[in-house]
């Protein structure tokens, strides 16, 4: 990441609004900004695959595991402000496969942490745990509240978007697809 051009577009930025670079509580900002880029952004340089780890338990799991409430912050790309969430994640091991739970926190982290779509940050998910991890099948739901609808143009604060992607059994058998809708709902 160009840090020295970001501090360079900050600062041009906070002179395109009227402000004054040079004034106190805007001296450090240019680097706070550059910094803060540095950290949200910070997916664009990591791989997903250093966080997934598949045990082999031998074929003794092939029930539904399913991940509620990972926290979920991005950036829409359209127009640079966060959206913030939950993300849910289910899967039919196949084979024995199965992952360590922190890891699907970490890998929604590792997608979220790029300028993103809600759409395509709900498909890259599934698609990368449908490849990977090989499971029967593959569920992501994400619930996010976009402050790009929140602080401007619709200006409607509280609005939930909510996307989900659905691979293998989960979008083929109707009734796992019940299932996995019936957890997300809280009714089992």
């Amino acid at each position: 990441m160009d840090m020295d051009k970001l501090r360079r577009a900050v600062r041009d930025i906070l002179e395109a609004v009227g402000e004054d670079p040079e004034r106190e509580g805007l001296q450090e900002t240019p680097d706070r900004v550059a910094r803060m880029y540095g950290e949200i952004f910070s997916g664009l340089a990591s791989d997903p695959k250093e966080h997934l780890k598949i045990f082999n338990e031998s074929g003794k799991h092939d029930e539904l595991v399913f991940v509620k409430d990972i926290p979920l912050y991005s950036v829409c790309e359209h127009h640079l402000l966060p959206f913030i969430g939950r993300a849910h994640i289910a899967y039919i091991p196949k084979d024995g496969g199965i992952i360590g739970l922190s890891k699907f926190a970490r890998i929604v982290d590792c997608f979220a942490r790029r300028p993103q779509v809600q759409e395509r940050l709900t498909g890259q998910i599934a698609d990368f745990l449908y490849d990977n991890l090989k499971p029967q099948g593959v569920a992501v739901f994400i619930q996010a509240e976009h402050l790009c609808m929140t602080m401007r143009g619709a200006r409607a604060a509280g609005t939930v978007t909510e996307t989900s992607a659905l691979r293998g059994c989960m979008r083929s058998d109707a009734r796992t697809r019940a299932e996995v809708t019936a957890l997300l709902k809280g009714k089992q």
